[in-house]
């Protein structure tokens, strides 16, 4: 009997080993390796950290009277309304849905996810107090600062930085190995591969620091950020005091003024930033790639592994090309997130929403990357005699080092110094020169004993100023 293909209906309702079909990449090839960043901006995670908002807000309010008629609660019901977070698990992600079927709303299914477990703290009479004074900008603005949060501080920067450090390693263990420069893709003044590894951790790692230094802003003051409802029920009651009061507690810094919405500014810095280091990483990518196909490094194959399917020599360089489509994926989102995010119609729309839920994707494509390059440059391996070999077949680049000493005589005082540039110029411009023909013509310029000697004494090799020295910048 045929084999009948499954109908796109039917193959969305398959599973495997009791999971859905993932319908994106993240959340199907490359799980194990986004992962960590799945408790933080994932919906589950999303709606845990607004039970958590919520919860908070009720202690907050109770701890300092905010409304006559409430008191502090025991150590034991703020223990049991904290367990409500500490709890949340795959039933209550079920339960949330299963409300919110109702609701159609999914900040209220929050409330009343909560407000069905009050009965049985013992504290049914704070019903009312549950989403006090909020919109849902307000629960939703703190959740998501604190997502954003967890998952840069725990998972994406310490990834970073790891693979930063590599890179550290790799330029302070090759900061004395002489390479040939490449300006414009020819041949120029040499350097020495840990200093130009030095230049790419620089890089990243200043990014680094302005990434460490986000302000992750917050803020719960109602409807339009007036504090209307609040002061027209309690008037007595410090409601700017309780508000920041509250942000702070979560960690946050306090934003006085806003819209209904918090405004996103500071998310749009951050991921600016974070789409900066992106791109400086893919531009490291493509540098590597390049290095790999002249022979520069040599790529360690992967015992089983298939470079191609039909030229078995092949080692490719896939993990640095994987890295590549992921950063411009990331930094895709990022850019849409940055600038979606900083604007609003008056004083609400919702449009950030949708974006929002967008963030856990951004961040996952940049992890994925991260983490192929981290694999990839374990894998290499430096090629020094290809390195030496292209630098004793160039030594028409210190065409420079000696037009620079010809300068430096003629001001001296040495005759017959004129036209230096002019000089190298007709003798290496597009044309290969070697070691003799290049010592010939340094006999022959009627130099000082001393820049003389120093001169014949150069080679394309050691022509590489203080390169190894700067490497030291890093430490």
């Amino acid at each position: 009997m045929a084999h009948t293909p499954l109908s796109r209906v039917e193959l969305a309702s398959v599973s495997i080993h009791g999971a859905p079909i993932a319908l994106g990449p993240l959340d199907g090839r490359y799980r194990a390796a986004v992962a960590p960043l799945v408790d933080h901006l994932s919906e589950a995670a999303l709606n845990r950290d607004r039970v958590h908002v919520e919860v908070e807000w009720l202690i907050h309010l109770t701890r300092n009277s905010a409304l006559p008629g409430t008191q502090p609660l025991t150590s034991e019901q703020e223990s049991a309304l904290r367990s409500i977070v500490l709890s949340f698990d795959g039933n209550s992600i079920a339960e949330l849905a299963e409300i919110e079927q109702d609701t159609v709303h999914d900040v209220k299914a929050v409330e009343y996810f909560i407000g069905r477990r009050l009965e049985g703290i013992g504290i049914s009479h704070l019903l009312p107090l549950v989403h006090f004074g909020c919109t849902s900008e307000d629960i939703n603005n703190l959740s998501y600062a604190m997502g954003v949060r967890g998952a840069v501080e725990q998972v994406w920067l310490p990834a970073a930085r790891s693979l930063v450090d590599q890179i550290v390693v790799m330029a302070e263990e090759s900061k004395a190995v002489p390479m040939l420069s490449r300006t414009h893709g020819q041949p120029a003044t040499p350097t020495t591969l840990g200093k130009e590894l030095a230049v790419v951790a620089h890089r990243l790692n200043r990014q680094l620091r302005r990434i460490a230094q986000t302000e992750y802003l917050g803020k719960i003051n109602g409807a339009t950020g007036t504090y209307a409802a609040h002061v027209a029920s309690v008037p007595a009651a410090d409601w700017q005091g309780l508000s920041r009061g509250f942000v702070e507690g979560l960690g946050l810094n306090w934003n006085p003024l806003t819209t209904q919405i918090e405004s996103h500014d500071w998310q749009a810095e951050l991921y600016a930033d974070v789409a900066r280091f992106n791109r400086i990483l893919h531009n490291f990518c493509t540098d590597v790639w390049s290095y790999i196909s002249i022979g520069y490094f040599a790529q360690v194959p992967v015992a089983g592994a298939t470079g191609s399917s039909t030229m078995p020599h092949k080692v490719n360089p896939i993990r640095f090309e994987n890295a590549e489509a992921n950063l411009e994926i990331s930094c895709s989102q990022l850019d849409v997130l940055a600038s979606t995010l900083v604007t609003s119609r008056w004083q609400r729309d919702l449009t950030d929403s949708s974006s929002q839920r967008t963030i856990g994707v951004a961040f996952g494509h940049s992890l994925l990357a991260i983490s192929n390059v981290a694999k990839g440059l374990q894998r290499l391996d430096v090629a020094g005699a290809v390195l030496a070999e292209d630098l004793n077949g160039n030594w028409e680049v210190l065409g420079e080092a000696i037009q620079m000493v010809m300068r430096a005589e003629a001001i001296a005082g040495t005759p017959g110094m004129e036209g230096p540039y002019e000089r190298l110029k007709d003798l290496t411009r597009g044309q290969r020169v070697d070691a003799a023909r290049m010592k010939e013509f340094v006999l022959g310029l009627g130099l000082s004993t001393e820049a003389e000697g120093r001169l014949l004494e150069l080679t394309p090799a050691t022509y590489t100023g203080l390169a190894e020295s700067l490497v030291d910048h890093l430490s």
